[in-house]
């Protein structure tokens, strides 16, 4: 009687219950290559296929032996039945048979290839088996089966890194779909009832097995997975731990998100964009508390422009908080309260609809002309600074004129009085007076005298409030010009706002005599040379002061920058601000670059024969000359009248000398 052979250490247990370590160490005593990268699952199928295989193999070399020789079937018939579950026996008769009639249909196949074989190919007898060659044992198909298993389990495993590999984010998004997918199909099973039976015993049957597995291992039992989904579906919804880690996808770093009822209230002011922010200023030209952002999307959609007059519709109440996500991988958050309430939408755009907004014309692509219609300052006779000013510097619109004057001149009352004869004389015209760097009390004396838009920017604000107050005041008369308005800016003064910009524009590295920047002088300039004529409708005046005579280089500088860029330029006097003679014009200094456009030609030449009166008198004479004529006169016409009848031997005289020339 043969004794059985001892088995391996841990084949006498289940391959499902068996570690991978144990499952390891088993394939290698097997002679398996290649399994120490392979999962638990395609390891415990290649060593299944592998004992088949061996099996099939010994079986093969049995019914060999037996055939060459009998006298073996009594040996192996005298081994003793081994006690194997009646299952396990079934199975293994059955691959006997098989194995049997793969076996018979082989010798069928081996006869007739004998048969057909010409008779000088020489043959194998069966003899030749004693001479104790041993020969390869053929592949059977459950061999086949193995090495093709393995190859799928090689594949499988470089599929699984390049997944690995790939983006993490799609296989957590698609994890967190997996539970919702299984409640859905629940949802469908509940409603077929057919189908919920068939299924609740294919859940039972799979969790005895779990358990059955669970105890053979001495491990705890683990619920199915269709049971887990049904569980966590019934619990409540705050006692379940999210599984999306990004809780605020959709809204990262955007607004905050809208209420469920919000008030909408309507809301105006001018938009000031900036390089990365646009705000709407409500309460003037200046940043204040209840601002509005507009973000550049909206900018962009809507056609807006800097100084435009925006109306629109915001949310009621302060803004709400939201939760910012930072780092590499947007871990880290930060509690944000937004400073200023974004707009929630934009109604009108300077009084038009936002279409009719976006076809309106550029500024920049307007073309400029000299002034050729003139704005009258004359209003009352006893009115003597207007008057003077139509004599000798006369305006009209789209005029660039400077007001050089040196302290204590009278300049800001200059500015006062013409703002007024404006306002007056021509009510169509939009009137904007910009203060900067001024005193307070001059800022509320302007406000009270002048009936116009007066935008100020006192000497005790930082200079940065200086320059925003500037540009976002000329902005919008550039928006006022493309509706077609005619506009004038009394700026005071031109001298402040080029020392203001000296000091918040950054440095360029290019300092001027003085202390000036290079850099610095070309905002003022910009701000100056919008001034123009525009073709086919509007017009932009600039009257801007100009300090001179103050000891500092740096206004003698930016006063040169500016000296011949204007095409009016009006100058006052400081021996006649002394003498208490006011206006403290210098009607032989000041004067406009082609009147001939603005003032009639008879007057014109009056004014000329005026003009060579001047030159050969002093300051003092030839403007008392004028401030007398003009006290006895009711209007400049009447002045004009009164001078032409003075002077004929004059007139005689310059004819005779134009006809011999």
């Amino acid at each position: 009687m043969t004794e059985t052979p001892n088995a391996k250490p841990g084949t006498s247990r289940p391959l499902s219950t068996m570690r991978l370590a144990d499952l390891q160490e088993l394939a290698a005593s097997m002679g398996l290559v290649g399994t120490s990268r392979m999962r638990k699952v395609e390891l415990t199928s290649a060593i299944r296929a592998a004992r088949l295989a061996a099996k099939s193999n010994a079986a093969a070399n049995t019914s060999t032996a037996t055939a060459l020789n009998p006298a073996a079937t009594v040996h192996t018939n005298e081994i003793p039945e081994l006690s194997i579950n009646p299952r396990l026996a079934a199975r293994r008769e059955a691959e006997a048979n098989e194995l049997e009639q793969s076996q018979a249909e082989g010798v069928r196949r081996l006869g007739r290839r004998r048969a057909s074989a010409p008779a000088s190919a020489p043959r194998t007898d069966l003899g030749s088996l004693d001479l104790g060659l041993e020969l390869p044992a053929p592949r059977s198909e459950a061999e086949m089966n193995a090495r093709a298993t393995a190859r799928a389990a090689a594949r499988e495993i470089e599929r699984s890194r390049r997944a690995e590999r790939g983006d993490k984010s799609e296989r957590e998004e698609m994890r967190t779909r997996r539970p919702r997918r299984r409640l859905a199909g629940a949802q469908a099973i509940e409603e077929d009832p057919g189908k919920r039976g068939g299924i609740e015993e294919h859940i039972n049957a799979k969790a005895a097995l779990m358990r059955e597995l669970a105890e053979q291992t001495g491990t705890n039992a683990v619920e199915p997975t269709e049971r887990r989904a049904e569980s966590s579906a019934e619990e409540p919804a705050e006692r379940r731990r999210p599984r999306d880690r990004k809780r605020n996808r959709d809204n990262v770093n955007n607004e905050p998100r809208e209420r469920e009822e919000e008030v909408l209230v309507p809301v105006a002011g001018i938009l000031e964009v900036g390089p990365n922010h646009s705000y709407l200023r409500t309460s003037g030209y200046l940043p204040g508390p209840n601002d509005i952002y507009v973000s550049s999307a909206q900018v962009k959609a809507n056609g807006l422009r800097p100084g435009d007059a925006v109306t629109g519709w915001v949310r009621e109440g302060s803004p709400e908080p939201y939760t910012r996500y930072q780092g590499r991988k947007q871990q880290q958050q930060r509690q944000i309260r937004p400073k200023y309430n974004p707009i929630h939408s934009v109604e009108t755009v300077n009084g038009m609809d936002v279409e009719a907004a976006k076809r309106r014309p550029d500024f920049a692509k307007l073309t400029p002309l000299y002034p050729q219609e003139h704005l009258r300052l004359e209003t009352t006779p006893k009115a003597l600074t207007p008057r003077v000013i139509d004599l000798v510097a006369p305006i009209g619109k789209g005029q660039r004129g400077l007001i050089v004057s040196p302290p204590k001149a009278g300049k800001t009352i200059v500015l006062q009085q013409i703002a007024n004869a404006i306002a007056v004389n021509n009510p169509e015209v939009h009137l904007m007076v910009v203060l900067v760097d001024e005193r307070p009390e001059e800022v509320t004396d302007m406000q009270r005298t002048v009936k116009g838009e007066v935008i100020a920017s006192t000497f005790d604000r930082p200079a940065s409030d200086h320059t925003v107050v500037a540009e976002l005041a000329i902005e919008r008369a550039k928006r006022l010009v493309e509706l077609g308005q005619d506009v004038v800016v009394l700026l005071d003064s031109i001298t402040r706002l080029g020392r203001a910009y000296n000091l918040a524009a950054p440095v360029s590295g290019r300092i001027l005599s003085g202390g000036v920047d290079a850099a610095a002088l070309y905002p003022p300039k910009k701000f100056f040379g919008a001034a123009r004529n525009v073709e086919n409708g509007g017009s932009l005046t600039i009257l801007a002061t100009a300090l001179v005579e103050t000891g500092s280089k740096m206004d003698e500088v930016i006063f040169e920058e500016f000296k011949g860029t204007g095409n009016m330029e009006l100058r006052l006097s400081r021996q006649l601000s002394e003498r208490r003679i006011f206006p403290a014009v210098d009607v032989a200094a000041s004067g406009t670059r082609r009147e001939e456009l603005l003032i009639d030609p008879a007057q014109l030449k009056i004014m000329w024969k005026l003009r060579r009166l001047f030159a050969g008198l002093d300051q003092q004479a030839a403007l008392e000359l004028v401030l007398n004529k003009l006290k006895d006169t009711a209007s400049n016409a009447e002045f004009l009248m009164a001078v032409s009848r003075q002077t004929p031997a004059v007139s005689a005289a310059e004819q005779e000398v134009n006809a011999k020339a």
